[in-house]
């Protein structure tokens, strides 16, 4: 079964995915990858804003390939997650609800998930060019020095994801790597 949701991403809908979820998501989400993650960061403790309202939002792990002519995105597929682990607490303490990335996270990370109840979404790595086609809309919002790793606002329409971390904490990761293991 396939779940369709669309941002923004509320505790309600949240609590409702399961790890394993099939996800098409469709509205508004965030990039930022680690550059971007520590800036804002680093913003926050000096008492200064975020470039966008976190709140019920989700982050797309993704430091997308320039657009060719015509088209408004180049290749968009995900980047490994656990190099925005030390940043991604703060942000869901702060009301982030969705990541959405390729790999494991850390203890920490998922602790804060269940502690602010957010999700962990992965879009599968090798298919880039076909998640770009489910863009219809970008533009940079802040640090545009940092090029492919600037933070972008996108509209998707039925980005294909999958829950791997659900708000409970359950991990398909965990829960397939042991349904194989050798005795």
């Amino acid at each position: 079964m396939t779940v369709e949701i669309s941002t923004p991403l509320t505790e309600e809908k949240v609590k409702d995915l399961k790890a394993g979820d099939k996800v098409l998501l469709s509205g508004v989400l965030y990039t930022s990858r680690d550059a971007a993650h520590k800036r804002m960061v680093e913003q926050l403790e000096k008492g200064g804003e975020l470039p966008f309202d976190v709140k019920d939002s989700v982050i797309y792990y993704v430091g997308p390939s320039p657009a060719k002519e015509g088209e408004i995105i180049g290749s968009a597929g995900p980047t490994t997650s656990y190099r925005m682990d030390p940043y991604a607490p703060c942000l869901l303490d702060r009301g982030l609800k969705g990541m959405i990335g390729k790999g494991d996270r850390s203890k920490d990370v998922i602790e804060s998930m269940i502690k602010n109840k957010a999700v962990y979404f992965a879009a599968v790595g090798g298919a880039a060019a076909l998640l770009a086609d489910k863009i219809k809309k970008v533009e940079v919002i802040a640090y545009d020095d940092l090029g492919t790793e600037a933070v972008r606002k996108m509209e998707v329409k039925d980005l294909p994801v999958v829950v791997v971390i659900d708000s409970e904490g359950n991990n398909l990761y965990e829960t397939e790597k042991n349904k194989y293991k050798i005795i």
